[in-house]
């Protein structure tokens, strides 16, 4: 047994990791590479899914994600022997094989191996997920950078058992951790990073923790359960911890095994990591030694750093008509380390087939403007989409990206001098290519010079083991030879089908693969799920128009600048007529064939982007009905500037709907229809179902008269804020009901219905697949997702953009609800809610939500409807003009009821339980602090009293601009924050005064802050 030869013996955190040049790409690590970086936002892979935030109990209460994902990689290492012979086990994903065995008692790793099934491919083995889970688990905790390499190889069965259990003795936990590869030192540093967060269960270990003794099921380790910190170690060395595996019943069954590895120097290196610095360090250092562990002939990569600039999904198609091709993907940039700076714009130029830069009319640059952005952990990314049109007869080799800042520098990236490299040898025609029910088809567009080499498609697909103890499923590989077909232009079309792919058919992944060995062409690594459930036919040019490449480029006349050239479409004699009669005023037509008007529709404002992506038609005897007709197989189509037309399954999130009146022009073949303008669009959508690929279920284009805008992400806030109307019985059309007069409604989690005037300006669009919930009132159905909103928009909203009331009477802010007293106009809480403790919405009035939240200090109403009540005020929530509350209340329109993401906010102190009051004597509240680090938060001055309430500390404290309490005991004042105090949820400062039970006094390492003020007073010292 090994690790990793590049590892480094010094100690990693975040400022020690320095920058390296981008992989060449395209890389062996981009997926998993992706699946690190890109933790939140547009695009974001969605790792992270059960560990963020680091208390989510996603597999049910008392049972922390984090925690055990990071058990699973200990258990999957611990098993490994380096003692003689050929070095076994390690890092290798055998744990998926060993889920019934002694060793690995619980649900933890069912669960953690489930979840990651889905991210398992031939680019991102179980091993490496499992070591990548160490990393998501530590960071979504505030603990270190654990740094992640890749190249591990999984396991084809079941190893050893011998993973260290609590009831051995020391002496057999340094022989286990010897057989590992593990001094006793770092034996101590492996258990305490591990431990730090996360409990022991009674149900597996009712020796340790006996049944009915907790809460929740677990008994944590140290009091900090889902934070990250050396909590572990300074609560042990201090003799007042409470972890079962050193303290209680665990010792009687001798199962104390923290004590036992603690204790084996004489606590000598446990002491050390009372250092919260020597704790971080340590940790990132020996965590990554345990994920390294692997097996004799595996090398794995160095760490794995995101790209500062990366091409994501690169894609050609070739075009209808097949003279002219199009590159469409996104390039992602890395913003974490520019500062004031930002990027505005990504220009691609790219070389024709021969090398040179003789691309025709179009020119060899494109220039693409800011799509959207994601954030990892500890890094930030912009996206900007791709989309240049390329004469097929010159085709395309290679392209370098320039960066354009906003300050007005740029930078080029060549992919480190080899350019991005882009064959236009074979292409993965993904409109012709479809998958329906477990039955692939895959259609490839293959150059004529290369006609007579073999094609093949070449298939990674999953199939379910069936054994509730092996979630992962089987990867299996195959080869299908492709059947050649028409010849298009400079390039024939090959198919290839497989059938019987099963109920993971969408996560396929494929190549089409021309030649064999090191010279084969390929367009790699696609994925099924991104294919419709209908293959569209390929509208190929006449007859004899096929050709070799002849080498040289075209000169630029050539080149038309249209999108395709001119062509006159088949009119049938229903069209002829309508052609010619005399109507004098065009009109705009509602309804045409399965098809219904959407409206007047922008083309995006983003360079090559457009509104509809699909096939594209340019000729003078344009009519909507023979538009209608080239569209055939895709769900929207529409006209533009007389004479064009486009189609696709899908609109451009940033094209939006404007009045009818700016489409204007008429269509060239027919005068008496519009055919939308410049940067115009006729927009027209189906009206029946899209077929999905399971073919159980359709996504519905239309809810009248609602149009479906796409899956758009949930925000801790809410994306729409005007309702909610949850329901047992949800479908689309009960929520379109529900939202009547609003612009937005949106389904979630298959019974929750939300309304909105606006779509908050956070919440990014994301794949469909991610409304993948059916509704609970009608399974042929979907009602978005967890966290997933299955959005619609009115084909025609309203000019106004409130439905508010109209009052007949002057609004007032009223003094006092009793027993509730106003406390100003409050915004809402930074990507949480202010209050979060219970909401209602509908005919709200101040006296409704005051008895609604009758169990709680605070109420606020907002946007007129709704209602909130919780007993403590998010810390994020800051008080605003009180002319920013200026919408009436639903219910009673001689009542103010906030605004948008404002509240009209209201506090009782005579509701039983603690809260947190706004204000106290001269002080306001500030919000909930950690302590600092290895320093006072507040340093100043300090009390301990038994009696202490927040009247007590803010008098004793008189002058300094903050107070804070703590323990419920104790004060602490100062003019500024210690080193390392940081904001805290407002929810952790839950520890009640001791001498006033209805406030709240901090809680352990946790401090309730107020500040001072008073406008006439200096801070004392100053």
């Amino acid at each position: 047994m090994r690790w990793n030869t590049h590892f480094l013996s010094a100690v990693f955190s975040l400022s020690t990791l320095s920058r390296a040049v981008d992989p060449t790409w395209p890389s062996a690590i981009d997926e998993l590479e992706e699946i690190m970086y890109q933790v939140k936002g547009y695009r974001s892979r969605q790792f992270g899914g059960t560990v963020i935030p680091c208390s989510s109990e996603a597999s049910g209460p008392g049972r922390h994600n984090a925690a055990e994902w990071l058990r699973v990689a200990f258990h999957d290492m611990a098993t490994t022997t380096i003692a003689g012979g050929p070095r076994q086990g390690g890092m290798d994903g055998s744990i998926q094989y060993e889920i019934t065995s002694s060793d690995n008692i619980g649900p933890a790793f069912n669960t953690t191996l489930t979840f990651m099934a889905d991210y398992y491919t031939s680019k991102s083995g179980v091993a490496d997920l499992l070591a990548l889970g160490v990393y998501y688990a530590v960071r979504s905790c505030g603990g270190p950078v654990v740094p992640i390499s890749s190249g591990r190889v999984d396991a084809k069965a079941a190893g050893p058992i011998g993973v260290p259990l609590p009831q051995n003795s020391a002496f057999t936990f340094q022989q286990q951790f010897s057989r590992m590869g593990f001094s006793v030192p770092e034996m101590i540093q492996v258990v305490a990073c591990g431990h730090t967060i996360g409990g022991v269960h009674e149900t597996e270990f009712p020796q340790i923790v006996p049944v009915g003794t907790t809460a929740n099921g677990e008994a944590a380790m140290d009091s900090t359960v889902d934070v990250f910190d050396n909590k572990i170690a300074t609560e042990y060395v201090a003799g007042n911890t409470t972890n079962p595996m050193v303290v209680g019943p665990s010792i009687r069954a001798t199962r104390n095994s923290d004590f036992k590895v603690f204790n084996s120097d004489g606590n000598e290196t446990i002491s050390t990591l009372t250092n919260p610095q020597t704790f971080t360090n340590v940790c990132a250092t020996v965590l990554r030694k345990m994920i390294e562990v692997v097996p004799d002939g595996v090398t794995l990569t160095d760490p794995i750093q995101p790209y500062a600039v990366k091409p994501v999904d690169m894609q050609l198609t070739l075009n209808t008509m097949a003279s002219t091709m199009q590159l469409t993907g996104l390039i992602r940039v890395r913003t974490t380390d520019f500062g004031t700076d930002t990027a505005e714009s990504v220009s691609l130029t790219y070389k024709t087939r021969s090398g040179g830069d003789n691309c025709g009319n179009l020119g060899c640059t494109s220039t693409a403007d800011l799509l959207g952005a994601t954030q990892g952990f500890d890094d930030t990314f912009v996206w900007f989409p791709i989309s240049v049109q390329i004469p097929a007869s010159s085709g395309i080799s290679s392209f370098t990206l320039t960066l354009n800042m906003a300050s007005g520098t740029s930078e080029v990236y060549d992919n480190n001098g080899e350019s991005y490299v882009i064959q236009d040898a074979i292409i993965m025609q993904k409109p012709q290519s479809c998958l329906l029910e477990g039955d692939l088809k895959v259609v490839a567009a293959v150059r004529n010079d290369l006609d007579s080499l073999p094609v093949n498609l070449q298939l990674s697909y999953k199939t379910p083991v069936g054994n509730p103890n092996r979630p992962i499923p089987t990867l299996s590989d195959t080869t299908v030879n492709m059947i050649k077909g028409d010849c298009v232009g400079l390039y024939t079309l090959y198919t290839g089908t497989y059938e019987g792919l099963g109920e993971l058919d969408y996560a396929t992944k494929f190549d089409v693969v021309s030649g064999t060995g090191a010279s084969a062409s390929r367009d790699a690594f696609k994925a099924a799920s991104g294919l419709g459930a209908t293959c569209v036919a390929f509208n190929a040019p006449p007859a004899g128009s096929c050709s070799l490449p002849d080498g040289p480029d075209p000169p630029e006349s050539s080149t038309s600048a249209t999108v395709t050239p001119t062509v006159t479409p088949t009119v049938t004699s229903s069209e002829t007529v309508t052609s010619t009669v005399a109507v004098e005023t065009p009109f705009h037509r509602e309804t045409l064939g399965n098809f219904t008007l959407v409206g007047c529709n922008t083309e995006p404002t983003a360079a090559g982007a457009r509104a509809l992506g699909g096939a594209s038609y340019v000729y003078d005897g344009m009519t909507l009905e023979s538009c209608m007709n080239n569209c055939t197989g895709f769900y929207y189509w529409g006209t533009e500037y007389g004479r064009e037309c486009y189609c696709g399954n899908k609109i451009h999130a940033s094209s939006t709907n404007v009045t009818l009146d700016e489409c204007s022009i008429v269509c060239s073949g027919d005068e008496t229809e519009y055919c939308g303008a410049g940067d115009r669009l006729e927009l027209y959508v189906t009206t029946a179902p899209i077929p999905t690929p399971t073919g159980t279920l359709a996504i519905k284009p239309t809810v009248t008269p609602y149009l479906r805008v796409g899956c758009y992400e949930e925000l801790p806030s809410r994306a729409l804020t005007g309702g909610v109307f949850p329901s047992e019985a949800m479908t689309l059309e009960l929520c379109a009901s529900n939202c009547d007069g609003f612009t937005y409604f949106a389904t979630e989690y298959g019974r929750e219905c939300y309304c909105g005037q606006s779509i908050d300006s956070r919440s990014n669009v994301t794949d469909d697949s991610d409304c993948s919930m059916v509704c609970a009132g009608d399974d042929t159905e979907y009602c978005g997702g967890s966290d997933r909103l299955e959005m619609y928009r009115l084909i025609n909203p309203p000019t106004s953009t409130s439905t508010m009331p109209t009052p007949t009477v002057t609004p007032t802010h009223k003094p006092t609800v009793a027993p509730y007293a106003f406390q100003g106009c409050w915004t809402e809480g930074a990507g949480v809610r202010a209050l979060d403790a219970k909401a209602t919405a509908g005919e709200v009035t101040l006296e409704s939500c005051a008895e609604f939240c009758q169990d709680y200090h605070y109420f606020g109403t907002e946007f007129g409807r709704e209602c909130h009540c919780g007993d403590i005020l998010a810390a994020s929530s800051n008080q605003t003009d009180l002319s920013d509350c200026n919408t009436p209340c639903a219910g009673d329109a001689s009542e103010y009821c906030g605004a948008s993401n404002r509240l009209n906010l209201y506090y009782s102190n005579t509701t039983a339980g603690p809260s947190q009051p706004l204000v106290v004597g001269n002080y306001s509240w500030y919000g909930c602090q950690t302590e600092g680090t290895g320093v006072r938060a507040l340093a100043s001055k300090s009390l301990v009293n038994n009696a202490l309430s927040l009247e007590v500390c803010a008098t004793f404290c008189e002058g300094f601009t903050y107070f804070g309490t703590e323990y419920g005991v104790e004060c602490y004042c100062g003019n500024e924050f210690g080193e390392g105090s940081v904001v805290a949820p407002s929810a952790q400062c839950s520890m009640a005064c001791n001498g006033d039970a209805t406030q709240l006094c901090g809680a352990g390492n946790r401090l309730s802050v107020y500040e001072l003020t008073a406008a006439d007073t200096t801070p004392e010292g100053e």
